[in-house]
Protein backbone atom coordinates (compact mmCIF):
# COMPACT_ATOMS: atom_id res chain seq x y z
CA UNK A 1 0.00 0.00 0.00
CA UNK A 2 1.73 3.74 -1.15
CA UNK A 3 -0.86 5.74 0.95
CA UNK A 4 2.77 6.13 3.07
CA UNK A 5 5.16 6.56 0.78
CA UNK A 6 5.77 10.36 -0.57
CA UNK A 7 7.30 11.48 -3.29
CA UNK A 8 11.05 12.39 -2.03
CA UNK A 9 10.55 8.94 -0.43
CA UNK A 10 9.15 7.49 -4.25
CA UNK A 11 12.51 9.46 -6.01
CA UNK A 12 15.22 8.37 -3.66
CA UNK A 13 13.88 4.72 -2.99
CA UNK A 14 13.22 5.39 0.94
CA UNK A 15 10.33 4.65 3.11
CA UNK A 16 9.18 5.39 6.39
CA UNK A 17 9.69 1.74 7.21
CA UNK A 18 13.55 1.79 6.47
CA UNK A 19 14.74 0.17 9.81
CA UNK A 20 18.23 2.68 10.16
CA UNK A 21 15.04 5.52 10.56
CA UNK A 22 14.80 5.57 13.95
CA UNK A 23 18.91 3.79 14.41
CA UNK A 24 20.51 6.37 13.10
CA UNK A 25 18.85 9.11 15.48
CA UNK A 26 17.56 7.35 18.94
CA UNK A 27 18.49 8.81 21.36
CA UNK A 28 17.99 8.17 25.54
CA UNK A 29 18.18 10.25 28.44
CA UNK A 30 17.55 8.38 31.92
CA UNK A 31 15.67 9.62 35.09
CA UNK A 32 16.03 7.81 38.02
CA UNK A 33 12.34 8.60 40.22
CA UNK A 34 13.06 8.59 43.74
CA UNK A 35 9.93 6.85 45.29
CA UNK A 36 8.73 5.34 42.16
CA UNK A 37 11.03 2.19 41.40
CA UNK A 38 11.43 -0.50 40.26
CA UNK A 39 14.20 -3.18 41.17
CA UNK A 40 16.00 -4.90 38.87
CA UNK A 41 17.40 -8.30 40.22
CA UNK A 42 19.84 -9.30 37.46
CA UNK A 43 21.97 -12.64 37.21
CA UNK A 44 25.02 -10.68 36.07
CA UNK A 45 25.48 -7.63 38.09
CA UNK A 46 23.67 -5.94 39.50
CA UNK A 47 24.85 -1.47 40.44
CA UNK A 48 22.67 0.59 41.86
CA UNK A 49 22.75 3.87 40.17
CA UNK A 50 24.46 5.44 37.13
CA UNK A 51 27.41 6.79 38.77
CA UNK A 52 29.06 3.30 39.09
CA UNK A 53 28.02 2.73 35.52
CA UNK A 54 30.59 5.62 34.44
CA UNK A 55 33.37 4.31 36.61
CA UNK A 56 33.66 1.27 35.88
CA UNK A 57 36.46 -0.06 34.20
CA UNK A 58 37.01 -0.48 30.45
CA UNK A 59 35.74 -3.13 29.04
CA UNK A 60 37.07 -5.91 26.41
CA UNK A 61 36.07 -5.50 22.92
CA UNK A 62 32.96 -6.09 21.61
CA UNK A 63 32.34 -10.03 20.47
CA UNK A 64 29.49 -11.08 18.17
CA UNK A 65 26.04 -10.25 18.97
CA UNK A 66 23.78 -11.83 21.84
CA UNK A 67 20.01 -12.47 22.68
CA UNK A 68 18.76 -10.87 26.09
CA UNK A 69 15.86 -12.56 27.71
CA UNK A 70 14.34 -11.59 31.27
CA UNK A 71 10.50 -11.35 32.41
CA UNK A 72 8.88 -8.13 34.43
CA UNK A 73 6.50 -9.16 37.27
CA UNK A 74 4.85 -7.06 40.08
CA UNK A 75 5.69 -7.56 43.58
CA UNK A 76 3.21 -10.50 44.06
CA UNK A 77 5.07 -12.04 41.30
CA UNK A 78 2.80 -12.01 38.37
CA UNK A 79 3.64 -10.87 34.58
CA UNK A 80 3.67 -7.31 33.67
CA UNK A 81 2.61 -6.83 30.45
CA UNK A 82 3.39 -3.46 28.20
CA UNK A 83 6.37 -2.36 30.23
CA UNK A 84 8.56 -0.81 28.54
CA UNK A 85 12.63 -1.75 28.76
CA UNK A 86 15.46 -0.04 27.41
CA UNK A 87 19.25 -0.96 27.17
CA UNK A 88 21.72 2.19 26.42
CA UNK A 89 25.39 1.48 25.28
CA UNK A 90 27.53 2.51 27.64
CA UNK A 91 30.26 3.73 24.96
CA UNK A 92 27.89 5.45 22.05
CA UNK A 93 24.65 6.81 21.93
CA UNK A 94 22.96 3.48 20.68
CA UNK A 95 19.76 2.39 22.37
CA UNK A 96 17.29 -0.43 22.14
CA UNK A 97 13.70 -1.27 23.50
CA UNK A 98 11.08 -3.38 23.46
CA UNK A 99 8.16 -4.38 25.15
CA UNK A 100 6.89 -7.09 27.75
CA UNK A 101 4.29 -9.41 26.03
CA UNK A 102 0.80 -10.87 28.58
CA UNK A 103 3.27 -13.10 30.06
CA UNK A 104 5.96 -10.60 31.30
CA UNK A 105 8.45 -11.41 29.07
CA UNK A 106 10.69 -9.69 26.73
CA UNK A 107 13.54 -10.18 24.31
CA UNK A 108 16.66 -8.38 23.05
CA UNK A 109 17.86 -9.89 19.91
CA UNK A 110 21.11 -9.73 18.19
CA UNK A 111 22.53 -7.29 20.61
CA UNK A 112 25.76 -6.43 20.46
CA UNK A 113 27.67 -7.31 23.10
CA UNK A 114 29.15 -4.88 25.72
CA UNK A 115 28.21 -2.65 28.75
CA UNK A 116 24.76 -1.31 29.14
CA UNK A 117 22.43 0.34 30.78
CA UNK A 118 18.71 -1.37 31.60
CA UNK A 119 15.83 0.37 32.78
CA UNK A 120 12.18 -0.66 32.67
CA UNK A 121 9.14 1.37 33.47
CA UNK A 122 5.33 1.36 33.23
CA UNK A 123 3.13 4.33 33.94
CA UNK A 124 4.93 5.93 36.30
CA UNK A 125 6.81 3.45 37.47
CA UNK A 126 10.48 3.54 36.57
CA UNK A 127 13.38 1.36 37.55
CA UNK A 128 16.74 1.68 39.01
CA UNK A 129 19.73 1.79 36.82
CA UNK A 130 21.22 -1.07 36.49
CA UNK A 131 24.46 -2.23 34.81
CA UNK A 132 24.70 -5.40 32.42
CA UNK A 133 27.99 -6.71 30.87
CA UNK A 134 27.19 -9.16 27.92
CA UNK A 135 30.47 -10.88 26.67
CA UNK A 136 28.36 -14.32 26.76
CA UNK A 137 25.50 -15.44 24.31
CA UNK A 138 21.59 -16.13 25.18
CA UNK A 139 22.02 -13.78 28.58
CA UNK A 140 19.09 -14.76 30.65
CA UNK A 141 18.14 -12.38 33.39
CA UNK A 142 16.30 -12.54 36.59
CA UNK A 143 13.08 -11.40 37.08
CA UNK A 144 12.42 -7.30 37.11
CA UNK A 145 10.16 -6.69 40.08
CA UNK A 146 7.75 -4.07 39.78
CA UNK A 147 8.07 -2.49 43.52
CA UNK A 148 5.64 -1.12 45.65
CA UNK A 149 4.62 2.72 45.57
CA UNK A 150 5.98 4.92 47.93
CA UNK A 151 4.02 6.61 50.40
CA UNK A 152 5.97 9.61 50.50
CA UNK A 153 5.42 10.76 47.47
CA UNK A 154 2.58 12.89 46.10
CA UNK A 155 -0.66 11.77 45.63
CA UNK A 156 -2.77 12.72 42.24
CA UNK A 157 -4.60 14.99 43.68
CA UNK A 158 -2.16 17.63 43.72
CA UNK A 159 0.87 19.36 44.23
CA UNK A 160 3.07 18.73 47.55
CA UNK A 161 2.40 22.58 48.37
CA UNK A 162 6.33 23.54 49.12
CA UNK A 163 8.86 23.92 46.85
CA UNK A 164 11.15 21.89 44.56
CA UNK A 165 13.50 19.47 46.55
CA UNK A 166 17.33 19.77 45.66
CA UNK A 167 16.99 16.32 44.28
CA UNK A 168 14.14 17.77 41.94
CA UNK A 169 16.53 19.84 40.37
CA UNK A 170 17.18 19.64 36.49
CA UNK A 171 20.43 18.88 35.31
CA UNK A 172 20.82 21.33 32.58
CA UNK A 173 20.87 24.99 32.06
CA UNK A 174 19.30 27.07 29.43
CA UNK A 175 22.37 28.90 28.46
CA UNK A 176 21.50 30.75 25.30
CA UNK A 177 19.38 31.01 21.88
CA UNK A 178 20.40 30.17 18.33
CA UNK A 179 18.49 30.52 14.95
CA UNK A 180 16.10 27.55 13.51
CA UNK A 181 19.46 26.23 11.33
CA UNK A 182 19.83 24.44 14.33
CA UNK A 183 16.90 23.12 15.05
CA UNK A 184 16.57 19.50 16.20
CA UNK A 185 14.79 16.34 15.21
CA UNK A 186 14.80 13.31 13.93
CA UNK A 187 13.90 11.03 10.98
CA UNK A 188 12.50 12.70 7.98
CA UNK A 189 11.51 15.89 7.08
CA UNK A 190 7.45 15.03 7.79
CA UNK A 191 8.58 13.53 10.80
CA UNK A 192 10.27 16.80 11.94
CA UNK A 193 7.02 19.14 10.68
CA UNK A 194 4.82 16.69 12.43
CA UNK A 195 7.07 17.33 15.65
CA UNK A 196 7.03 20.45 15.01
CA UNK A 197 3.54 21.47 14.78
CA UNK A 198 2.72 18.91 18.11
CA UNK A 199 5.26 21.02 20.04
CA UNK A 200 2.62 24.31 19.22
CA UNK A 201 -0.65 22.48 20.29
CA UNK A 202 0.91 21.76 23.22
CA UNK A 203 0.61 25.07 24.01
CA UNK A 204 -3.21 24.63 23.02
CA UNK A 205 -3.90 22.09 25.44
CA UNK A 206 -6.92 23.10 27.77
CA UNK A 207 -5.27 24.81 31.13
CA UNK A 208 -6.80 23.34 34.31
CA UNK A 209 -7.41 27.25 35.05
CA UNK A 210 -8.22 30.26 33.89
CA UNK A 211 -5.95 33.33 34.51
CA UNK A 212 -8.45 34.77 35.51
CA UNK A 213 -9.59 32.13 38.27
CA UNK A 214 -5.50 32.61 39.46
CA UNK A 215 -6.32 36.06 40.98
CA UNK A 216 -8.06 34.73 43.82
CA UNK A 217 -10.95 36.31 45.21
CA UNK A 218 -13.92 36.19 42.80
CA UNK A 219 -16.93 38.08 44.67
CA UNK A 220 -17.17 40.37 42.11
CA UNK A 221 -18.07 37.86 39.51
CA UNK A 222 -21.49 37.81 41.63
CA UNK A 223 -22.27 41.34 41.89
CA UNK A 224 -24.11 42.67 38.79
CA UNK A 225 -22.62 45.29 36.16
CA UNK A 226 -25.41 47.82 36.88
CA UNK A 227 -24.62 47.17 41.15
CA UNK A 228 -20.72 47.71 40.54
CA UNK A 229 -20.81 50.60 37.94
CA UNK A 230 -23.47 52.20 40.15
CA UNK A 231 -21.40 51.86 43.41
CA UNK A 232 -17.94 53.69 41.47
CA UNK A 233 -19.85 56.72 39.86
CA UNK A 234 -20.80 57.30 43.59
CA UNK A 235 -17.36 56.94 44.43
CA UNK A 236 -15.42 57.38 41.48
CA UNK A 237 -11.68 57.69 43.12
CA UNK A 238 -12.49 54.83 45.52
CA UNK A 239 -9.74 52.04 45.41
CA UNK A 240 -12.42 49.44 46.65
CA UNK A 241 -15.18 50.41 44.31
CA UNK A 242 -12.83 50.78 41.18
CA UNK A 243 -11.32 47.36 42.14
CA UNK A 244 -14.40 45.61 42.27
CA UNK A 245 -15.65 46.77 38.81
CA UNK A 246 -12.38 46.31 37.07
CA UNK A 247 -12.28 42.86 38.57
CA UNK A 248 -15.58 42.13 37.39
CA UNK A 249 -14.70 43.11 34.03
CA UNK A 250 -11.42 40.93 33.87
CA UNK A 251 -13.19 37.85 35.02
CA UNK A 252 -15.67 38.24 32.22
CA UNK A 253 -12.73 38.76 29.74
CA UNK A 254 -13.67 41.97 29.09
CA UNK A 255 -10.34 43.62 29.37
CA UNK A 256 -10.32 46.74 27.53
CA UNK A 257 -13.34 47.55 29.75
CA UNK A 258 -11.03 46.58 32.95
CA UNK A 259 -8.14 48.36 32.40
CA UNK A 260 -9.28 52.10 33.04
CA UNK A 261 -10.48 50.79 36.45
CA UNK A 262 -8.09 49.19 37.51
CA UNK A 263 -5.85 51.48 36.48
CA UNK A 264 -8.28 53.86 38.77
CA UNK A 265 -7.35 51.40 41.68
CA UNK A 266 -3.63 51.12 41.03
CA UNK A 267 -3.13 54.72 41.37
CA UNK A 268 -4.77 54.90 44.62
CA UNK A 269 -2.91 52.28 46.06
CA UNK A 270 0.08 50.86 44.34
CA UNK A 271 0.98 48.97 46.98
CA UNK A 272 -2.55 46.39 46.56
CA UNK A 273 -0.45 43.08 45.29
CA UNK A 274 -3.53 41.37 44.00
CA UNK A 275 -4.62 44.87 41.60
CA UNK A 276 -1.31 44.97 40.38
CA UNK A 277 -1.05 41.39 38.98
CA UNK A 278 -5.16 42.16 37.47
CA UNK A 279 -3.55 45.04 35.91
CA UNK A 280 -1.04 42.77 33.83
CA UNK A 281 -3.35 40.04 33.24
CA UNK A 282 -5.92 42.88 31.73
CA UNK A 283 -3.15 45.22 30.16
CA UNK A 284 -1.69 41.44 28.26
CA UNK A 285 -5.51 40.67 27.71
CA UNK A 286 -5.65 43.84 25.55
CA UNK A 287 -2.44 43.44 23.91
CA UNK A 288 -0.03 46.04 25.89
CA UNK A 289 2.53 43.54 27.09
CA UNK A 290 4.95 46.16 27.79
CA UNK A 291 3.09 47.66 29.93
CA UNK A 292 1.79 44.44 31.77
CA UNK A 293 5.50 43.13 31.63
CA UNK A 294 6.24 47.08 33.82
CA UNK A 295 3.68 45.97 36.55
CA UNK A 296 4.85 42.17 37.04
CA UNK A 297 8.09 43.31 37.25
CA UNK A 298 7.49 45.83 40.05
CA UNK A 299 5.58 42.46 41.66
CA UNK A 300 8.61 40.75 41.78
CA UNK A 301 10.42 43.75 42.99
CA UNK A 302 8.26 43.60 46.46
CA UNK A 303 7.46 39.39 46.45
CA UNK A 304 9.45 36.69 45.00
CA UNK A 305 6.35 34.64 44.00
CA UNK A 306 5.74 31.68 41.45
CA UNK A 307 2.38 33.67 40.57
CA UNK A 308 4.04 36.76 39.09
CA UNK A 309 7.34 34.87 37.53
CA UNK A 310 4.62 32.42 35.96
CA UNK A 311 2.76 35.59 33.96
CA UNK A 312 6.39 36.75 33.51
CA UNK A 313 7.21 34.21 31.48
CA UNK A 314 3.99 34.37 29.47
CA UNK A 315 5.29 37.88 28.90
CA UNK A 316 8.16 37.50 28.15
CA UNK A 317 7.60 34.85 25.21
CA UNK A 318 4.84 37.56 24.01
CA UNK A 319 7.88 39.90 23.88
CA UNK A 320 9.75 37.60 22.06
CA UNK A 321 12.28 37.13 24.59
CA UNK A 322 12.14 33.20 25.40
CA UNK A 323 15.07 32.84 27.05
CA UNK A 324 14.07 35.15 30.35
CA UNK A 325 10.78 33.27 29.58
CA UNK A 326 12.13 29.80 30.44
CA UNK A 327 14.06 31.09 33.31
CA UNK A 328 10.46 32.74 34.75
CA UNK A 329 9.05 29.61 34.18
CA UNK A 330 11.53 27.61 35.72
CA UNK A 331 11.29 29.55 39.33
CA UNK A 332 7.51 29.17 38.95
CA UNK A 333 7.94 25.39 39.11
CA UNK A 334 10.96 25.50 41.70
CA UNK A 335 8.74 27.91 44.00
CA UNK A 336 5.12 26.24 43.35
CA UNK A 337 5.36 22.72 41.72
CA UNK A 338 1.36 22.61 40.39
CA UNK A 339 0.58 21.00 37.22
CA UNK A 340 0.13 24.60 35.67
CA UNK A 341 3.86 25.70 36.00
CA UNK A 342 5.54 22.23 35.51
CA UNK A 343 3.69 22.36 31.98
CA UNK A 344 4.62 25.62 31.53
CA UNK A 345 7.73 24.99 31.84
CA UNK A 346 8.25 21.89 30.17
CA UNK A 347 6.30 23.61 26.94
CA UNK A 348 8.24 26.46 26.46
CA UNK A 349 11.16 24.00 26.27
CA UNK A 350 9.48 22.07 23.92
CA UNK A 351 8.73 24.81 21.77
CA UNK A 352 12.31 25.92 21.27
CA UNK A 353 13.66 22.59 20.65
CA UNK A 354 15.31 21.53 23.75
CA UNK A 355 13.64 18.59 23.44
CA UNK A 356 15.50 16.40 25.66
CA UNK A 357 15.26 18.66 28.47
CA UNK A 358 11.48 19.29 27.89
CA UNK A 359 10.96 15.14 28.50
CA UNK A 360 12.24 15.47 31.65
CA UNK A 361 10.24 18.45 32.87
CA UNK A 362 7.11 16.28 31.46
CA UNK A 363 8.37 13.23 33.04
CA UNK A 364 8.39 15.08 36.27
CA UNK A 365 5.22 16.28 36.10
CA UNK A 366 3.95 13.33 35.30
CA UNK A 367 5.41 11.65 38.28
CA UNK A 368 3.93 14.29 40.71
CA UNK A 369 0.22 14.97 38.53
CA UNK A 370 -0.17 11.00 37.43
CA UNK A 371 -3.73 11.98 36.25
CA UNK A 372 -3.00 14.91 34.30
CA UNK A 373 -3.96 14.25 30.86
CA UNK A 374 -2.34 17.22 29.31
CA UNK A 375 0.80 16.06 31.37
CA UNK A 376 0.87 13.06 29.48
CA UNK A 377 0.00 14.31 26.19
CA UNK A 378 2.47 16.99 26.08
CA UNK A 379 4.95 14.23 27.80
CA UNK A 380 3.45 12.05 24.70
CA UNK A 381 4.62 14.94 22.34
CA UNK A 382 8.03 15.83 23.54
CA UNK A 383 8.89 11.86 23.26
CA UNK A 384 7.74 11.35 19.82
CA UNK A 385 10.07 14.78 19.01
CA UNK A 386 13.53 12.72 20.34
CA UNK A 387 11.86 9.86 18.02
CA UNK A 388 11.42 7.70 21.14
CA UNK A 389 8.37 6.48 19.48
CA UNK A 390 6.70 3.20 21.54
CA UNK A 391 6.89 5.61 24.49
CA UNK A 392 5.01 8.47 23.57
CA UNK A 393 2.44 6.39 21.88
CA UNK A 394 2.19 4.66 25.46
CA UNK A 395 1.98 7.93 27.25
CA UNK A 396 -0.56 9.00 24.86
CA UNK A 397 -2.59 6.37 24.71
CA UNK A 398 -2.38 6.52 29.23
CA UNK A 399 -3.63 9.95 28.67
CA UNK A 400 -7.08 8.49 26.28
CA UNK A 401 -7.74 6.08 29.57
CA UNK A 402 -7.65 9.05 31.71
CA UNK A 403 -10.60 10.77 29.84
CA UNK A 404 -11.96 8.47 26.74
CA UNK A 405 -14.27 11.17 25.69
CA UNK A 406 -11.55 13.61 24.99
CA UNK A 407 -10.79 13.90 21.55
CA UNK A 408 -7.38 15.61 21.62
CA UNK A 409 -5.35 12.37 22.91
CA UNK A 410 -6.46 10.42 19.85
CA UNK A 411 -5.80 13.27 17.45
CA UNK A 412 -2.33 13.62 18.69
CA UNK A 413 -1.66 9.37 18.29
CA UNK A 414 -3.51 9.41 15.86
CA UNK A 415 -0.64 12.26 13.93
CA UNK A 416 2.55 10.47 15.55
CA UNK A 417 1.48 7.04 14.46
CA UNK A 418 0.90 8.56 10.68
CA UNK A 419 4.69 9.89 10.74
CA UNK A 420 6.49 7.15 12.73
CA UNK A 421 8.05 4.61 10.77
CA UNK A 422 6.65 1.76 11.83
CA UNK A 423 2.86 0.94 14.21
CA UNK A 424 2.35 1.38 17.43
CA UNK A 425 0.49 -1.51 18.75
CA UNK A 426 -1.14 0.64 21.72
CA UNK A 427 -2.65 2.81 19.35
CA UNK A 428 -4.97 0.95 17.35
CA UNK A 429 -7.66 0.07 19.55
CA UNK A 430 -7.73 3.66 21.36
CA UNK A 431 -8.29 5.01 17.85
CA UNK A 432 -10.71 1.92 17.60
CA UNK A 433 -12.72 2.95 20.52
CA UNK A 434 -12.47 6.71 19.22
CA UNK A 435 -14.49 5.65 16.30
CA UNK A 436 -16.75 3.16 17.66
CA UNK A 437 -18.24 6.27 20.95
CA UNK A 438 -18.08 8.75 18.08
CA UNK A 439 -19.34 7.24 15.71
CA UNK A 440 -20.53 10.54 13.84
CA UNK A 441 -17.24 12.33 14.25
CA UNK A 442 -15.19 12.48 11.12
CA UNK A 443 -11.87 12.86 12.58
CA UNK A 444 -12.69 9.90 14.92
CA UNK A 445 -13.74 7.66 11.25
CA UNK A 446 -10.55 8.89 9.51
CA UNK A 447 -7.80 8.54 11.97
CA UNK A 448 -8.97 4.85 12.56
CA UNK A 449 -8.52 4.16 9.03
CA UNK A 450 -5.13 5.34 8.63
CA UNK A 451 -3.90 3.40 11.39
CA UNK A 452 -5.61 0.48 9.98
CA UNK A 453 -4.20 1.28 6.58
CA UNK A 454 -0.72 1.83 8.28
CA UNK A 455 -0.44 -1.92 10.02
CA UNK A 456 -2.50 -3.65 6.78
CA UNK A 457 0.71 -2.32 4.73
CA UNK A 458 2.90 -4.47 6.93
CA UNK A 459 0.42 -7.40 7.39
CA UNK A 460 -1.20 -7.29 3.75
CA UNK A 461 -4.39 -8.08 5.38
CA UNK A 462 -7.37 -7.24 2.78
CA UNK A 463 -10.24 -6.79 5.15
CA UNK A 464 -8.26 -4.05 7.32
CA UNK A 465 -7.74 -2.09 3.85
CA UNK A 466 -11.95 -2.78 3.36
CA UNK A 467 -12.85 -2.09 6.79
CA UNK A 468 -10.23 1.35 6.61
CA UNK A 469 -11.80 2.50 3.28
CA UNK A 470 -14.95 2.20 4.70
CA UNK A 471 -14.48 4.75 7.60
CA UNK A 472 -12.69 7.09 4.42
CA UNK A 473 -15.92 7.18 3.32
CA UNK A 474 -18.10 7.45 6.07
CA UNK A 475 -15.58 10.25 6.90
CA UNK A 476 -16.49 12.49 4.02
CA UNK A 477 -19.76 11.63 3.89
CA UNK A 478 -19.91 13.22 7.65
CA UNK A 479 -17.58 16.05 6.34
CA UNK A 480 -17.08 16.62 2.49
CA UNK A 481 -13.94 18.89 3.43
CA UNK A 482 -12.04 16.82 4.93
CA UNK A 483 -9.33 16.62 2.06
CA UNK A 484 -7.09 14.18 3.43
CA UNK A 485 -9.33 11.45 3.82
CA UNK A 486 -10.08 12.39 0.07
CA UNK A 487 -6.64 11.48 -0.97
CA UNK A 488 -6.55 8.16 0.60
CA UNK A 489 -9.73 7.60 -0.86
CA UNK A 490 -8.00 8.53 -4.08
CA UNK A 491 -4.63 6.73 -3.23
CA UNK A 492 -6.81 3.43 -2.50
CA UNK A 493 -8.38 3.94 -5.92
CA UNK A 494 -5.62 3.65 -7.93
CA UNK A 495 -4.24 0.94 -6.00
CA UNK A 496 -6.91 -1.08 -7.67
CA UNK A 497 -6.43 0.51 -11.02
CA UNK A 498 -9.97 2.00 -10.94
CA UNK A 499 -7.82 5.60 -11.93
CA UNK A 500 -10.99 7.58 -12.93
CA UNK A 501 -12.27 6.93 -9.34
CA UNK A 502 -9.29 8.02 -8.19
CA UNK A 503 -8.50 10.90 -10.16
CA UNK A 504 -12.57 12.01 -9.06
CA UNK A 505 -11.52 11.94 -5.62
CA UNK A 506 -8.22 13.44 -5.89
CA UNK A 507 -10.50 16.51 -7.72
CA UNK A 508 -12.76 16.71 -4.43
CA UNK A 509 -9.25 16.53 -2.01
CA UNK A 510 -8.04 19.64 -4.33
CA UNK A 511 -11.44 21.24 -3.77
CA UNK A 512 -11.51 20.84 -0.14
CA UNK A 513 -8.12 21.85 0.35
CA UNK A 514 -6.71 23.94 -2.57
CA UNK A 515 -3.25 23.54 -0.84
CA UNK A 516 -2.32 19.49 -0.45
CA UNK A 517 0.01 19.17 -2.88
CA UNK A 518 0.53 15.51 -3.04
CA UNK A 519 -3.67 15.77 -4.39
CA UNK A 520 -1.50 17.61 -7.55
CA UNK A 521 0.93 15.24 -7.66
CA UNK A 522 -0.85 12.28 -7.79
CA UNK A 523 -3.94 13.69 -10.15
CA UNK A 524 -0.96 14.32 -12.52
CA UNK A 525 0.24 10.64 -12.12
CA UNK A 526 -2.88 9.63 -13.16
CA UNK A 527 -3.58 11.95 -16.48
CA UNK A 528 -0.07 10.44 -17.23
CA UNK A 529 -1.30 7.05 -17.15
CA UNK A 530 -4.67 8.04 -18.98
CA UNK A 531 -2.80 9.53 -21.89
CA UNK A 532 -2.83 13.14 -21.20
CA UNK A 533 0.52 14.10 -20.41
CA UNK A 534 -0.05 18.02 -20.61
CA UNK A 535 -2.87 18.09 -17.83
CA UNK A 536 -0.25 15.65 -16.01
CA UNK A 537 2.39 18.60 -16.58
CA UNK A 538 0.20 21.14 -15.63
CA UNK A 539 -0.88 19.27 -12.27
CA UNK A 540 2.75 18.60 -11.44
CA UNK A 541 3.85 22.30 -12.08
CA UNK A 542 0.97 23.27 -9.38
CA UNK A 543 2.15 20.80 -7.07
CA UNK A 544 6.11 22.40 -7.43
CA UNK A 545 4.72 25.58 -6.39
CA UNK A 546 2.28 24.35 -3.40
CA UNK A 547 5.54 22.41 -2.02
CA UNK A 548 7.75 25.86 -2.57
CA UNK A 549 5.09 27.82 -0.79
CA UNK A 550 4.76 25.54 2.21
CA UNK A 551 8.72 25.17 2.24
CA UNK A 552 8.74 28.68 2.26
CA UNK A 553 6.21 29.01 5.00
CA UNK A 554 7.88 26.38 7.34
CA UNK A 555 10.90 28.36 6.59
CA UNK A 556 9.39 31.59 8.00
CA UNK A 557 7.51 30.00 11.49
CA UNK A 558 11.01 28.70 12.02
CA UNK A 559 13.04 31.41 11.83
CA UNK A 560 9.94 33.01 14.15
CA UNK A 561 11.18 30.48 16.89
CA UNK A 562 14.46 30.14 18.02
CA UNK A 563 15.81 27.08 19.55
CA UNK A 564 17.37 27.21 22.97
CA UNK A 565 21.16 26.29 23.75
CA UNK A 566 21.58 24.12 26.36
CA UNK A 567 24.53 23.21 28.70
CA UNK A 568 25.01 20.52 32.25
CA UNK A 569 24.35 21.92 35.54
CA UNK A 570 27.73 22.64 36.67
CA UNK A 571 29.23 23.29 33.43
CA UNK A 572 30.34 27.16 32.57
CA UNK A 573 28.12 29.16 30.49
CA UNK A 574 30.27 30.80 28.09
CA UNK A 575 30.69 34.70 28.43
CA UNK A 576 28.34 35.42 24.94
CA UNK A 577 26.01 33.36 26.11
CA UNK A 578 25.19 34.81 29.67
Amino acid sequence: MKAFITKAEREHGMTANNPNLLAAHSRFRIFVCAGHALVLVVALMVLPAMAAFAQQQPIPEKSDAVTIHGRVVDARGKPVAEALVRLVEKDSAGSFETNSDPDGRFTFKTIPAGSYAMTAEKGSWRSHVTVIVTPEENQNLADLVLGERDEARPDSSGSTGQAMEFSDKPNFTVAGVTDWTAVGGHGSDTTLRTSEALAQDVLTLPEQTSAAAMTGNSAAASDSEAKLRAAQAAAPASFDANRRLGEFYLHAGRYSAAVPFLENAYRNDPSNYENTYDLALACEGVGDYSQAHDHVKLLLAHRDDAKSHHLAGELDEKLGDPLDAVHEYELAAKLDPNEQNYFAWGSELLLHRAIWQAQEVFRKGTEAYPESERMLTALGAALFAGAVYKEAAQRLCAASDLNPSDPEPYTYMGKIDIAAPDPLPCIEPRLERFARQQPKNPLANYLYAMVLLKAQHQTGDPQAQQRAETLLKKAVTLDSGLADAWLQLGILAAARRDLSEAMEDYRKAIGANPKLGEAYYRLGVAYDRTGDPARARQEFELHDQIEKAHADEVERQRKEIQQFLIVPSGQAIPASKQ
